[in-house]
């Protein structure tokens, strides 16, 4: 009996995979090869979910797999090429070419004019193949000459060209939940055949929590622990009783590792946590998601600008403390760096999340700013413009220009726009500091009419 090799184009005798499947990695010796094995994704590969009614009608499309390492992108591949009965093909696009790609589709080719069989080529880290390399596999995925499966841990609507999009599938996964962590971690210490089933093993169920929670939803990270956590505790070979204890557990993860990808979804994602939940007031989850940006090495100078523009933005008058506060957490944060940074940014988030929010110092600008780049543009009434040079009175410049210090209230009512209105920019909101300065406006314009009445 033979069997595809990974990269497709070698094939091996059952000895000769017996002998590879025992070398590989727990993780890799622990791929399930049927879809009722398969841990996670049950929003689309779950009972009458839409991959699953695919694979049972034997009509799949191409598909792109966006996610995370280690939540079974390349084994859910195998498992559809094994359900409709193709060839698989396995390709890392940072190590293939054009060349490559197209010896496949020749293959394929072949196959499916020779007796009509079918060939699923999956590309792992597919957003590594430039816009050259995925045109060449437009034609032969729309004719059907090959099923493709791309996997990638970028967001595709970014990465991938959009006719390649077009013809494909796109399914989401997310990291696996701490149960299906724990289910793949005592399947793989009861296999006697693939797992660690024929070695005495005492697992303590609180390592394997332990395990199941730092992995962070990365079925690799966790089994490759596990691994790690038995076999250093093997004697050569020999028959030993192995016990595995969270101290253990603890020593074979090492530091736990913080997925960050300082320019892709990772990096935009978290900064709009962390302002929107300053935005919405909870310190809890702000302090968190900083938290995040700050340990997956995040830039503290974006960081801090974050911080800032939701002071102007979401605070604005409302607590004008906010905005001058994250100055100072940007001064500083650039003067000391991390990690004693973390301090001042740390104070500036909590105290926009804590201050009471307004919004209309932005909506003033924002619509402003519209009327200027969409509207007929104001001149500046004659009575504004500068005075301060021979021949200005001439021209009728500062004429009639009231100064304001000339009112016992320091206000005279006049004209500053040339315009009317339909409603004015900015509209305090009854709140915070804004409550006081929309009191104060009323007033003045209480103080004009009675001056204007005696």
């Amino acid at each position: 009996m033979l069997f595809m090799a990974k990269d497709g184009d070698n094939l091996f005798s059952e000895r000769e995979r017996k002998t590879l499947q025992k070398q590989a990695p727990l993780a890799v010796r622990m791929r399930p090869a049927a879809l009722d094995e398969f841990a996670g994704q049950e929003h689309f590969a779950g009972q009458g979910k839409l991959l699953r009614r695919m694979l049972e009608a034997g009509n799949v499309t191409s598909l792109i797999f966006f996610g995370p390492p280690g939540t079974g992108k390349t084994t859910l591949a195998r498992i559809v090429a094994g359900s409709i009965q193709a060839t698989f093909h396995y390709l890392s696009a940072p190590a293939a070419s054009v060349k490559d790609v197209r010896d496949i589709i020749a293959q394929a080719k072949d196959r499916l004019f020779a007796g009509g069989h079918k060939t699923l080529l999956f590309i792992d880290e597919i957003h590594r193949f430039n816009r050259a390399q995925q045109d060449v596999l437009l034609d032969d995925v729309e004719n059907g000459i090959i099923t493709l499966i791309g996997a990638t841990t970028e967001n595709p609507y970014f990465s991938v060209n959009s006719p390649l999009i077009s013809r494909s599938t796109v399914f989401e996964f997310q990291p696996l939940g701490k149960d299906d962590i724990l289910t793949l971690l005592n399947r793989a210490l009861t296999d006697k055949e693939k797992g660690l089933g024929a070695m005495d093993i005492d697992a303590d169920p609180k390592a394997l929590d332990f395990l199941a929670e730092i992995c962070d939803g990365d079925a690799r990270r966790a089994l490759t622990a596990l691994e790690v956590a038995v076999l250093s505790q093997a004697r050569g070979g020999k028959k030993v009783k192995i016990t595995l204890t969270v101290d253990i557990a603890k020593e074979s993860v090492q530091k736990k590792a913080i997925a960050y990808d300082g320019t892709g979804d990772t990096h935009y994602d978290l900064a709009s946590a962390l302002q929107k939940s300053m935005r919405g007031s909870d310190p809890d989850a702000t302090v968190y998601w900083l938290a995040r940006m700050i340990v997956g090495g995040e830039d503290l100078r974006f960081i801090a600008r974050r911080i800032a523009v939701c002071a102007a933005e979401d605070v604005g008058n409302a607590d004008p403390t906010a905005t001058i506060l994250a100055a100072a957490a940007l001064q500083i944060a650039e003067f000391v760096g991390f990690p004693e940074a973390q301090l001042p940014l740390a104070q500036a988030a909590i105290y926009i999340a804590c201050a009471p929010k307004s919004n209309a110092c932005a909506n003033a600008i924002w619509q402003a700013t519209g009327d200027v780049q969409s509207g007929r543009t104001i001149p500046v009434p004659p009575h504004l413009r500068d005075s301060h040079y021979a021949g200005a009175k001439k021209l009728g410049r500062g004429l009639n220009y009231e100064y304001p210090h000339k009112s016992p209230i320091g206000y005279i009512e006049q004209d500053y726009l040339g315009q009317k209105l339909e409603k004015p920019y900015y509209q305090p909101k009854n709140i915070g500091r804004e409550k006081i300065i929309a009191e104060y406006l009323q007033k003045l314009k209480n103080q004009v009419q009675e001056l204007s009445q005696k």
